[in-house]
């Protein structure tokens, strides 16, 4: 009586074959994680007097505000709008992430 695993798993080359699959995915994967790494968005706020870029992966690179909206008296309005050029660039980099990594099963990695 032979031992194997109901489903072929049992064969020699099947496994082999797997293996294979899942390094050249693993591969790809990695790919998509050093792209994320190196790609850019920006999100904006205010018409684009405050700009937040991050990388695709969400680490943040820079922020950018308009002298024009600098306002001591308002400094709740600023504070809004870096947190909401923020989401909007954290939004995008989900969004680049999903590109480069959803067909390889990784959306949401991070």
């Amino acid at each position: 009586m032979a031992h194997g695993y109901p489903g072929g798993f049992g064969g020699g080359g099947n496994m082999q074959q797997l293996m294979k699959q899942a390094q050249a995915m693993q591969r790809k994967l990695q790919e998509a994680q050093e792209q994320l790494a190196e790609e850019e968005v920006e999100g904006t706020a205010g018409g684009g007097v405050v700009t937040v870029t991050v990388k695709g992966n969400k680490t943040p690179v820079s922020v950018s505000i308009s002298k024009d909206v600098v306002d001591p008296e308002d400094v709740e309005m600023l504070e809004d709008m870096v947190l909401a050029a923020l989401n909007d660039a954290m939004n995008k980099a989900d969004q680049l992430s999903q590109e480069l990594m959803g067909p390889l099963g990784g959306a949401g990695l991070f």
